[in-house]
């Protein structure tokens, strides 16, 4: 009798209902802002159809037992000495602060200059063996509530060359909105900001919820790192809080999410105040 009980928790652990329909016999872990605690509070476990899969893109296997990621862009001190735009660099660490992979822009001086945020670019995300396991592409899209029809978009490719997810934003006249999408652009998950960006001298999140909106799943925030961090240099922070059996995919595609976010919201120095 023991062993049935068993089974049918296990059964009800991943429940079988579409995205942004809450099963709301369950409970979840929702991470605090502060990196490494966690608060536990009554709510849905996310929906099974973007829990971790059978199949991991190589090199992501280290992303499944993660449900905090770190962010931390790279100074460029000539970049400072100079106030020219220089590519972004990103270190991407564990709850302990260990690095588990490498973010390197590549674009031209010329995006960089006249484009400023809104230019074309990849970035190449290697392990600490040096293999490159994921790559973002972000063509040069519009990033203005005047322009709905030519938004940010992100391609995530796992490994280099299979395209896995999409990001892409969403129109509002006020709130930054997000769509996580699968391989075929199907809305899988949304990430919601807030109506301003510029933190207050404190934490920026966005939450990632359901389709619906009804279930928060987890958030990225955009930690604040200090008065003259943030006035002087482009170095920004990001934590992703997350499940940590959330695919994958969707882990990545988070991480891309954290760049886009850095670009639009947080490139110049002052805004990240």
């Amino acid at each position: 009798m023991a062993s049935e009980d068993t089974q049918n928790q296990k059964g009800r652990s991943l429940p079988h209902f579409l995205p942004g329909i809450p099963d709301t016999d369950q409970s979840c872990i929702i991470p605090s802002s502060n990196p490494g605690s966690q608060v536990r509070q009554q709510g849905p476990h996310p929906p099974r159809s973007f829990l971790t899969t059978v199949s991991v893109p190589p090199g992501l296997e280290y992303l499944s037992q993660l449900d905090l990621i770190i962010i931390h862009q790279q100074v460029e001190l000539l970049g400072v000495i100079l106030g020219t735009e220089t590519s972004n660099k990103y270190e991407i660490k564990n709850s302990l602060g260990q690095r588990i992979y490498f973010a390197v822009e590549e674009s031209i001086c010329f995006n960089r200059t006249f484009c400023s945020t809104l230019r074309s670019c990849t970035l190449k995300i290697t392990d600490n063996s040096g293999r490159e396991v994921i790559t973002v592409n972000r063509p040069l899209r519009c990033n203005s509530c005047w322009c709905p029809c030519y938004l940010q978009e992100l391609e995530i490719q796992a490994p280099p060359g299979t395209t896995v997810a999409y990001v892409a934003q969403k129109w509002h006249p006020f709130q930054p909105k997000f769509t996580i999408q699968n391989a075929n652009k199907e809305d899988i998950l949304k990430i919601v900001g807030p109506c301003a960006t510029c933190g207050c001298f404190g934490d920026v999140d966005f939450e990632v919820k359901t389709i619906n909106e009804k279930l928060t799943v987890g958030k990225i925030s955009k930690y604040w790192s200090g008065f003259v961090n943030n006035v002087f240099t482009n170095a920004d922070n990001f934590g992703i809080h997350v499940p940590a059996d959330l695919d994958v995919t969707v882990k990545a595609a988070m991480i891309g999410a954290c760049f886009l976010f850095d670009f639009m919201f947080f490139e110049h120095s002052l805004a990240g105040l």
